[in-house]
């Protein structure tokens, strides 16, 4: 694998220093600042390639911008309203000017209003440690009782309205603004955060998009890009859906191996690929990530490992984000099977066969807590996710080479 890291830009509280001392090979970012729907032009991806070049010192880092995540899909493309056309174009333009900066892989998403929902940001662990949870009691307080979106209480079982109305009940103002910002923490490092009112407003543009509507939207979007990206030498790759199950009685198209595969035969082309995120789809128990790497691993060109523990095997369910080698996902049979497919495709002469790896999240540990960075995104929790799936890569290694 290739080891690379997320990295906010300028104002991220993890400096460039940081990642470099981490020993990361390359480094995954994005144009956060810029306003969904505008064009990526040549001269603001030279200024952040330029601003990845340099340690704080002056010193060259060696580092380069490898990949990009997130070039953000628009909700009006995935409503097909506004100027979703514009949006499109624009977004094809923005691939073209990353290839031409040398950028070849781009992650994406195609979750309706928020990228990710968290209940809460900085949820304790019993030696301290602090990390990111999703609490479905919690969220169906904030649903019923604090957003009061027509129709909630119906999507949850009757036990759950019931603890969500004790727990709102139990509630201060402030832990009910709390969990709301929590909730709707929107699009990391982005330049939009959205509030109540955005949320409401999002949530009444999608009452037309059914499930079946935002799979047929996405398909028109990846019959747009996709040849672009092939024809480019480009390769996509979608993220699942965070949590991996419906919420806000939104849909949800990207959540299950079957999602995975229908969005890849859509468009079968190379360039239409997968990102395999651990934790996402680690959130529902009926996903087998080592065996989703073996029958999808031709399309994954991009992967985030961390790990998750669930409460129940229902689904929905509360869980947390656990240590990278600990969690429900088997972490060492998932590099296995990654491994297995490198040297698939070493073999068969890809010149892609090095897959591109982060240690996605982590758990706040030590300096990283009241630093103030990047929720799920510290310091030294991720350190310490690299150099533990970097150890299981060496060990597993050997047993491949022999092979």
């Amino acid at each position: 694998m290739r080891h690379t890291w997320r990295w906010f830009g300028p104002n991220d509280r993890v400096s460039v220093d940081d990642m470099l001392q981490a020993g990361v090979q390359g480094v995954v970012t994005a144009l956060h600042h810029l306003p969904t729907g505008e064009i990526w032009s040549p001269e603001q991806i030279a200024l952040r390639q330029a601003q990845l070049a340099a340690m704080r010192d002056g010193a060259p880092s060696g580092l380069e911008w490898e990949m990009v995540e997130s070039l953000p899909v628009s909700e009006q493309i995935k409503t097909q309203t506004g100027d979703w056309r514009d949006h499109v174009s624009n977004w094809i333009a923005s691939m073209r000017n990353l290839r031409a900066a040398g950028i070849r892989v781009i992650c994406y998403n195609f979750m309706p209003v928020l990228d990710w929902t968290r209940t809460d940001l900085e949820w304790r662990r019993p030696n301290g440690a602090r990390c990111m949870r999703f609490d479905l009691i919690d969220f169906a307080a904030f649903d019923i009782h604090i957003l009061e979106r027509p129709g909630a209480a119906q999507d949850f079982p009757e036990d759950v309205r019931d603890a969500a109305a004790r727990r709102f009940a139990d509630m201060d103002d402030a832990t009910r603004q709390q969990l709301a910002g929590n909730v709707v923490f929107g699009l990391p490092g982005a330049a939009e955060h959205l509030t109540m009112a955005d949320v409401r407003d999002l949530l009444q543009t999608y009452a037309p998009v059914t499930d079946a509507v935002l799979r047929r939207h996405f398909h028109d979007f990846l019959e747009q890009v996709a040849p672009v990206a092939q024809d480019l030498g480009m390769r996509l790759c979608c993220h699942p859906d965070d949590p991996p199950f419906p919420l806000l009685g939104l849909p949800r198209v990207m959540s299950t191996e079957a999602d995975f595969a229908e969005r890849m035969a859509a468009v079968d082309l190379p360039a239409n690929g997968i990102t395999l995120c651990s934790g996402s789809l680690g959130a529902r128990h009926d996903n087998d990530l080592p065996g989703m790497m073996r029958r999808l691993g031709d399309r994954v060109h991009f992967l985030h490992l961390r790990n998750v523990r669930r409460d129940s095997d229902t689904v929905p369910a509360s869980f947390f984000e656990d240590e990278h080698l600990s969690g429900q996902t088997d972490m060492v049979a998932l590099i296995d099977a990654i491994l297995a497919e490198e040297a698939r495709r070493r073999t068969a002469g890809r010149d892609d066969w090095r897959i591109p790896m982060r240690p996605d999240h982590g758990q706040d540990i030590l300096d990283d807590i009241g630093r103030g960075g990047q929720p799920g995104y510290p310091a030294i929790g991720r350190l310490k996710g690299l150099a533990e799936l970097r150890g299981v890569e060496l060990a597993l290694s050997r047993n491949h080479r022999a092979a």
